[in-house]
């Protein structure tokens, strides 16, 4: 095996990789509440443990990836209250809360498929562990890290922090989340402010609620992770990963709970964070107006966009960056990862043509491969392997030109390599010409299919002049929507 060395969270340095199974790893990822579209900072995370995943594969470990799907306990307030966000939606919609949670969840399949984002090897639901919840909240409660209170189950952050420590992961200390904490109101349930929900009490009108020993409610959004990582992964596993915005609270009590229950002091070996995305420096937010979804980086269809951009220009953009680093969006980047993009496949039709030199090879494919490898192997450097795919680019296109001599040994490993790192590891597909070819194929065939039903939804809530914007945009590359009482359809032609 490689020398593979990660950023870990918890320690807040780079540490070689050791499984804890070898050649088996456990990774767990926090994966998306389903009660809205997909937004651009999931494609990041999301895409961020998809290389991970591709990359542990290529150096030939095992991986079971779980990536659990938030179907209930995710409240609107950002503490113990408010309203359940699917529940919410159920509501305002008149749908079943489930019927909430397939639309989205598709919804967030088709977008992974979109970007080239493999699936998890297990997928599961908050819902569905209910009752190993239920199962975890009384241990936790027999340990004597957790208190009932009129139908509710409270973790006491104090007492446990009495015999672990608590705030490592997030360099935070208990002091000084007293000193940022509200005062206790008099109606408050909770003993101390620091203190979170295991499980909350719900009345009649609370569409999700299940029964318990403490009365009918549902668990904490806490909660779920710590379950389902612990039941696929064990008591202690290899990796756990999500966004930086996930690691604190939510994975600091994550760690609390799974102590709390286990008693083991160290239940994940690796924390890992994405970074946060900005727009032309500023953070991007729905109430900044710059908040781009997937669809309207596709279809260009933003005040802030000059054209739309391909899926894989848009991974490929993204990949420019550490996943550990803030990752800017602008039309300028955008525009220079197309143009890379485009040259990184030139290249590699180029390579397919090349033909051996007759001359001594002035080339090491060899030390070429052990340099992208080296680039990953630096905590997953994607801008790094990138940077060195470009150094390849050049002694292609060099021996195109006749002024680099390569062996057919170094044509073929460079073939192996491009192959390896650009579409297995780094996930890029090449991209066809949208003219081209014929029925539903590939990522083409995915993009339109999500283009269309775009379309669709935006004609169900009359915004009649994007529909017309997608149609003409589509016809103008040769793909004609069809509009039928069984719904849209497209061809080409």
């Amino acid at each position: 095996m490689d020398s593979l060395h990660i950023s870990n969270s918890l320690t807040r340095q780079k540490e070689k990789f050791e499984p804890l199974n070898p050649p088996f790893v456990g990774m767990y990822v926090c994966g998306p509440t389903v009660y809205s579209n997909v937004h651009l900072g999931n494609v990041r995370t999301f895409l961020t443990f998809d290389i991970v995943y591709r990359y542990l594969q290529h150096l030939g470990y095992k991986v079971r990836y779980v990536r659990n799907i938030t179907d209930v306990g995710h409240l609107t307030g950002d503490t113990d209250d408010g309203e359940d966000k699917i529940g919410k939606k159920a509501r305002l919609e008149n749908l079943e809360p489930m019927e909430v949670v397939q639309k989205y969840t598709n919804d967030f399949h088709d977008v992974m498929d979109v970007f080239n984002i493999l699936r998890p090897s297990i997928e599961p639901t908050a819902t569905g562990h209910i009752v190993e919840q239920i199962e975890a909240i009384q241990k936790i409660i027999d340990n004597g890290y957790a208190y009932e209170v009129n139908g509710s189950v409270y973790f006491s952050v104090r007492t446990f922090s009495d015999d672990h420590p608590y705030g490592e992961l997030s360099g935070r200390k208990i002091d000084e989340l007293m000193n940022n904490t509200r005062d206790l109101d008099g109606q408050s349930e909770k003993r101390d402010p620091l203190d979170f929900a295991l499980w909350k009490a719900a009345d009649a009108s609370h569409l999700m609620q299940w029964p318990s020993p403490w009365g009918r409610g549902f668990p904490g959004w806490h909660l779920e992770c710590s379950v389902m990582s612990t039941k696929y992964l064990g008591e202690k596993f290899d990796i756990h990963g999500g966004g930086m915005d996930l690691k604190f609270p939510h994975h600091e009590c994550e760690i609390a709970q799974n102590v709390g229950v286990t008693g083991c002091d160290c239940p994940v070996n690796y924390w890992m964070h994405g970074n946060m995305l900005t727009v032309n420096g500023r953070k991007m937010a729905k109430s900044e107006g710059n908040g781009f979804t997937p669809d309207e980086l596709i279809t260009g269809n933003h005040k802030l966009l000059d054209k739309g951009y391909s899926a894989m220009t848009v991974r490929f953009f993204m990949l420019m960056g550490h996943y550990a680093s803030t990752l800017d969006f602008s039309n300028e980047a955008l525009q220079a990862a197309e143009k890379g993009l485009s040259k990184l496949e030139k290249a590699v039709d180029t390579l397919a043509k090349l033909t051996p030199s007759s001359g001594e090879a002035s080339f090491d494919a060899k030390e070429f491969g052990a340099k992208c490898a080296a680039a990953m192997n630096d905590d997953f450097n994607t801008p790094i392997l990138i940077a060195t795919l470009f150094e390849g680019v050049k002694i292609i296109n060099g021996a195109a030109a006749g002024l680099v001599a390569l062996t057919a040994e170094d044509i073929a490993s460079l073939q192996d390599t491009f192959h390896a790192y650009l579409r297995e590891v780094l996930g890029i597909q090449a991209e066809k010409n949208i003219g081209e070819g014929g029925g539903n194929e590939g990522e083409t065939g995915a993009l339109l299919d999500l283009i269309v039903d775009i379309r669709t939804q935006a004609k169900a809530n009359k915004e009649w002049g994007t529909a017309d914007k997608i149609r003409d945009v589509l016809a103008a590359h040769g793909i004609t929507i069809q509009d039928g009482k069984d719904g849209s359809s497209w061809t080409r032609g």
